[in-house]
């Protein structure tokens, strides 16, 4: 590859982001392309460091505008200190949530206006858009069954705590989302399918997109994750 690939997941909490995101990463490491996997927010000492106030605030009630500029602070070190170098390296950049994240979370489920916070994301990050973006849809009935089974070895971070209807909104957004930019987020329905059915799916619309991405013969190590 002569220019890396940059690939986002997405979705309500609990849909299998980080599953997926795992798995597409694996995959594509095991037949030996340069592959990079990280985290928003988060990916950065620095990221990690505004992750921890954003998720775990304990009594501090950010205000809308804090909130918004907090994800975009963190999304501009990832994307000057991670993603576009690995870019540059010819490196797959996959990343759990991105930019769409903000728009539903921040954006449509907050109040925020959508475009503002679209603004404010693209000055964060110079413009950069991923090429292609998996949309894990799932019931929020069921996506928050699972946010309370994980609840009860793991502590529920800030947004989590929002509840069962701000999950709805944040759902409602991302179709909305999907149904304005059809070319790029490719919208997939979790219910009732395996993890083995989703990432096949998965994997075959990735090559789909992609087709030369895998290497002829030959096995390349490399990629920050």
């Amino acid at each position: 590859m002569e220019q890396g690939i940059f690939i986002t997941f997405e979705g309500v909490d609990g849909a299998g982001k980080s599953t997926h995101a795992h798995l597409l990463a694996a995959r594509l490491q095991a037949k030996g392309v340069p592959t990079c996997l990280t985290r928003e927010p988060g990916g950065t000492a620095l990221a990690e460091k505004i992750r921890h106030l954003l998720l775990y605030t304990g009594e501090v009630k950010l205000a809308p505008a804090t909130e918004v500029l907090l994800y975009a602070a963190s999304r501009a070190q990832h994307v000057n200190e991670v993603i576009r170098p690995a870019l540059a390296r010819g490196e797959v950049v996959i990343c759990e949530r991105f930019i769409d994240s903000s728009l539903a979370y921040q954006g449509f489920a907050s109040g925020n206006k959508v475009e503002m916070v679209r603004q404010v994301n693209y000055y964060a990050t110079d413009g950069l858009v991923p090429a292609l973006t998996f949309l894990l849809d799932l019931d929020t009935t069921e996506g928050w069954r699972r946010i309370q089974e994980r609840s009860e070895s793991v502590a529920a971070d800030r947004i989590e705590a929002k509840g069962l209807s701000f999950q709805e909104k944040v759902r409602q957004g991302y179709l909305q989302l999907a149904a304005s930019e059809r070319e790029r987020i490719q919208l997939l329905n979790c219910s009732g399918c395996t993890k083995d059915e989703l990432h096949q799916r998965i994997w075959t619309l990735f090559l789909e997109k992609f087709p030369t991405v895998l290497p002829r013969n030959e096995q390349v190590k490399g990629g920050c994750s």
